[in-house]
Parts: structure tokens; sequence; C-alpha cells
């Protein structure tokens, strides 16, 4: 019975968004003015050969006919076809370069919770002091700037002066992938670590002025112990929620810092397709974006869960 609840639970939010984001990739797209065909070919193609290319590719059928076609291939192959410019199977397009978008998350999602967790706890413990307004100051300029400016601005730092990392690709080696990943990764995190140090700072003195907290320092309970042990556990559950937020910002932040790093990864397949109106490569990358982000929401809850026994109680 509870595993037949949680996939209730798991359907009713998965269903909805699945269904929305199929239907938007799909209809949005084809809004876009711009032949797929034409733009192929190119400007001095005939209109004969236009029109072969567009029965060809299936284009000349009717929308609704086009959009059964889409849904059926992908829920029986979980594919949105063949991509118009590359001729292959968008899934495998998708795969081959899913690995380093995927590594450009994990560094930022690592350096986030690496910076973020002993900031606000620093920042709550020193609470209006010089220290706190410096840590809700400072990381806040971050907010302000947009993720492929950040990108430059480490490259010029880390890679032109400094010379310590490189300035864009992935080289080869046993670590060259990650010293390649690890710059595109801090620009996307500098961007999610002030909102995540501002609400796990207010977290952590809502938790501090509680009773429970002064009845285990009255029993002279260490403070390291009452603040990680205690304090930060019951102050997790709410920005564990606004951390899943962030890493689907972090996913789009990925697909732009790419094109700033020259990573041949997910994101800059999907401005190449843009561009040449590609329709199944960009619904793939849609759909595949989406369901990532689903399966980061559904991990969120299970932690809080985990974290907040009585969460468990409440989805009964």
């Amino acid at each position: 019975m509870p595993t037949l609840r949680l996939v209730k639970h798991l359907l009713a939010r998965v269903l909805p968004v699945a269904v929305g984001v199929v239907v938007a990739v799909f209809f949005l797209l084809r809004l876009v003015p711009g032949d797929p065909a034409r733009i192929i070919l190119g400007d001095q193609a005939t209109d004969a050969s236009v029109s072969a290319l567009r029965t060809q590719l299936g284009l000349d059928e009717s929308l609704w006919s086009q959009f059964w076609s889409f849904v059926t291939q992908l829920f029986t192959q979980f594919d949105t076809g063949n991509s118009l410019v590359y001729g292959e199977s968008t899934r495998s397009l998708i795969l081959e370069r899913a690995g380093l978008s995927l590594g450009i998350v994990l560094i930022a999602v690592v350096i986030t919770v690496l910076v973020a967790v002993p900031l606000a706890v620093v920042a709550a413990t020193h609470k209006n002091g010089p220290v706190d307004h410096a840590i809700r100051v400072i990381p806040a300029v971050g907010t302000g700037m947009p993720t492929f400016w950040v990108g430059l601005l480490l490259i010029i730092i880390f890679s032109v002066h400094l010379k310590w990392l490189p300035v864009g690709g992935v080289g080869e080696g046993p670590l060259e992938p990650w010293r390649s990943l690890l710059l595109p990764g801090l620009a996307v995190a500098i961007g999610a670590i002030p909102p995540l140090v501002r609400s796990l700072r207010a977290q952590l003195l809502d938790v501090v002025s509680a009773d429970f907290v002064t009845t285990l320092r009255a029993a002279h309970i260490p403070e390291w112990r009452i603040q990680f042990r205690h304090v930060l556990r019951n102050a997790a559950v709410p920005s564990l929620n606004l951390f899943g937020v962030n890493v689907a910002y972090m996913i789009g932040g990925t697909l732009v810092v790419e094109k700033v790093f020259a990573i041949n990864g997910v994101g800059m397949l999907l401005f190449n397709s843009i561009s040449s109106r590609d329709f199944p490569v960009v619904q793939g990358v849609a759909l595949y974006c989406a369901f990532f982000v689903v399966l980061i929401t559904i991990l969120v809850d299970v932690l809080s869960a985990l974290v907040d026994p009585r969460l468990r109680e409440v989805r009964k």
C-alpha cells in the first residue's frame, strides 16, 4: 500500500507536466516563422527541390497528422524522430552529448552545496554582524549577472591571466574533461548560491529560536552538534525545495554556458538545431530536459521525507 500510494503521488505530479511539455514543444515550435526544408537546402534551391524535401521529411502532412506521428514515436521508441539536418536518431544525438551537460550540472550542484551551506551556517551564527552582512551582500552580486557574462569573466581570470584551466572545449586525458567542465560548472553555480544562502539562513534563525534548542543548550550539548545535527536538519526541508528549483535553473544555465565555453554538449546541439529549424532535435532536447527536471523534483521529495519523517505521514 505505501508503494501504491507513492506511485499514485508520482503519477499525479508527472503526467500533467509530461502532457503539457509534449503539447507545448510540438505546437510552439511550429509557430516560429521559417521553412526547415528551405533552410536545409539554402536560398538558391528551387521550389521543386524544397517541395520534394518537405514530402520526404513529412512536413507536407497536416499538423494533427504530424502530431500523432510525433506522439506515437515518442511513447513507442522514446524518440522524437530523426534529425532533419544530421539524419540520425534524436535520441542518439542527445545521449552522445548528455554526459558533458550532466557533468556541468553535477559540478554546479557540488559547488553550490559546498559553498552555500557553510556560508548560511556562518551567517546565522553571526546574526546582524559584519560577517553576516558580508555573506548576504557579496554573493548576491552574482544573482544580477547573466550566466554567459560570468562565464566570460571566469575565462579572463582563470584561463587567460592565471592559466589554471582551459579556455574552452574538452581536453583528453584522465582528468582533463573535469578540468574543462570546472569553469562552466562554477559559472552556473554562482547564480544559484545567493538564494540558497538566504533561504537556509532564514530557516536556521527560525529553528535556533525554538524551545528544543534552548533545552539542548541547557543540557550542555556541544554547540557544533546542536547546529549540524539538530538545527541544520530541521531547517533543511524548505531549502531542499528551493534547491530543487535552482537545479532546474542550472539545467537552463548549462545550455547557455556551453556556448560560451565551446563545449559540444546538449546546449550546443540545441542552439544549432534552433538556427536550422531542426524540429525533432529541439523537441527531443526540451523533453529530455523536462524529464530531468521532473526527476530532480521527485528526488527532492524523497530527500525531504527522509530528513523530516512528518512529511511521510502527510503524504499517507
